[in-house]
């Protein structure tokens, strides 16, 4: 999706951004760099059906200082920290520019990104702890959770502040599997690239990869045929079904009623057993690729008739549960405010009344879409509705699709910036990318996980200890795609 450009000074800054925020764009990706070109800063906004616009700013590398826009938005304030944990940019105005990536076995004045920062040095036991904010008063005493949990999930740190059973308030520390995806593809061909981006995150291959592939084809200004985008949006649609069945199974599980996660998580392995048949693959990997893609079948429409029957049955039995409803109804909930002040996307910014949907937003040619699904009480049984909504609009997606195959794969050579924009089932997936000579020079990616996560503090205060596993699972965050 070719962006508009901006080239302008650190003073220009806060009144450009303050005059995009003010037309309705959102701040989406913030993206440093530190080559033989200089050291400067690239903030990509985006607004439904408007050409993106990048400002680029360029700094001067024996200061490394740019300004702060985290008065404007919450999501440059993360995005600022990061830059520094990384990139050694000090944010000028920042209220509170904490670590937000590095942990405390970093040594002091690591900034892996930097030019000139060399391989990683000997890493140190995490002596110094986590700045986390105590919380004092009569009664009040913490909850450690984590970082390691039961089950196959990745790390993560959750901190409470509880009295009885009330959460006053709740930390995340998060990143303990940071993987340096940014310095970890620099150098490496188109194609090398596309493996590590189905990978990101494990169950949004299809969102990763295609978000990479068309910032790939954006910035290569190479145009695909529609039968490719409708392959593409098949696969696309498929992930998100079996990543929805999976959740109304489980926050289902979350509140004792087991029986109708039996009955989803048997839909989900037929649904992975008919992404086998479609792509060769149970998660779907392989089939998109820069220029092309590849499916060697199509759901029937019998089986997709089959489907919405089993999903209707899964959520009619659990919507009839009063004990359901009365643990789902009211249960963290996160205001339309709250959702915009944070910036959240996605699944979870529907749910709250977020009009946001990157398959509206930013269309491609020769794609059927379905109307955008939306709640307003943004509390779990919103959160659950939306999936339940957006199975179907899935299943009518699919319906509008006749053929299979694959077109004739582009060659990948050549130099020049992109961006690629994709609804994956939790939310928008952005990659944007900087090509020479063929191979990728810089590669800066926004899973929604990172805008959301923060949102999860929010949707828990008042609620009590037992309902974390519930809100949580209504969120379903990524760590995978938090800790690039």
């Amino acid at each position: 999706m070719r962006s508009e450009t901006r080239a302008i000074r650190t003073s220009e800054l806060v009144d450009e951004a303050r005059g995009l925020f003010a037309a309705q764009f959102r701040l989406a990706l913030v993206a440093g760099q530190d080559d033989e070109r200089g050291l400067r800063v690239v903030y990509t906004f985006l607004a439904p059906r408007e050409q993106p616009v990048e400002l680029h700013v360029a700094l001067n590398p024996a200061t490394r200082r740019s300004v702060s826009l985290a008065a404007l938005s919450f999501p440059a304030s993360r995005f600022e920290r990061e830059l520094f944990d990384l990139y050694g940019i000090e944010p000028e105005g920042h209220p509170q520019r904490r670590p937000l990536i590095r942990h405390a076995h970093w040594p002091e004045g690591y900034h892996p990104m930097a030019a000139g920062a060399g391989p990683a040095p000997t890493l140190h036991p995490d002596e110094g702890g986590f700045p986390f904010i105590a919380v004092e008063g009569p009664g009040v005493y913490e909850i450690p959770v984590g970082p390691v949990h039961a089950g196959l999930i990745e790390p993560g740190h959750f901190r409470f502040s509880v009295v009885g059973e009330t959460i006053l308030k709740m930390k995340a520390r998060l990143w303990f599997t940071h993987k340096g995806i940014e310095r970890l593809v620099e150098g490496k061909t188109v194609e090398d690239v596309m493996a590590i981006a189905e990978r990101v995150s494990g169950d949004s291959a299809v969102a990763h990869g295609l978000a990479y592939a068309r910032a790939i084809e954006d910035a290569l200004e190479l145009v695909v045929a529609p039968g490719v985008e409708a392959r593409r949006a098949v696969a696309l649609e498929l992930e998100r079904l079996y990543n929805h069945v999976g959740d109304l199974g489980a926050l289902a599980n979350d509140v004792g009623f087991g029986l109708a996660n039996a009955r989803a998580l048997t839909l989900r392995e037929r649904l992975l057993r008919l992404n086998e048949r479609v792509s060769g693959h149970r998660l779907l990997r392989g089939v998109v690729t820069p220029g092309d893609a590849r499916l060697l079948d199509l759901p029937t429409p019998r089986e997709l008739d089959e489907i919405g029957a089993r999903v209707d049955e899964i959520t009619s039995m659990t919507l009839a549960q009063s004990i359901v409803l009365d643990r789902f109804t009211g249960t963290g909930v996160l205001s339309l405010d709250a959702a915009r002040d944070l910036g959240v996307v996605g699944v979870v910014g529907r749910a709250s009344g977020v009009d946001l949907d990157a398959r509206g937003d930013h269309p491609v040619d020769g794609v059927t879409l379905a109307p955008m699904v939306l709640r307003s009480s943004g509390d779990v049984l919103a959160r659950y509705m939306v999936r339940r909504d957006e199975v179907t609009s899935s299943l009518a997606i699919l319906r509008s699709f006749t053929s299979s195959g694959g077109g004739h794969l582009a060659v990948m050579s050549g130099s020049g910036v992109g961006l690629g924009i994709v609804e994956g089932w939790r939310g928008p997936v952005i990659h944007r990318v900087e090509l020479v000579d063929g191979r990728v020079a810089r590669l800066k990616i926004v899973d929604p996980s990172f805008l959301n996560w923060p949102a999860v503090a929010i949707a828990l205060v008042d609620t009590i200890v037992p309902d974390f596993p519930l809100v949580n699972k209504s969120f379903n965050l990524s760590y995978a795609g938090n800790d690039l």
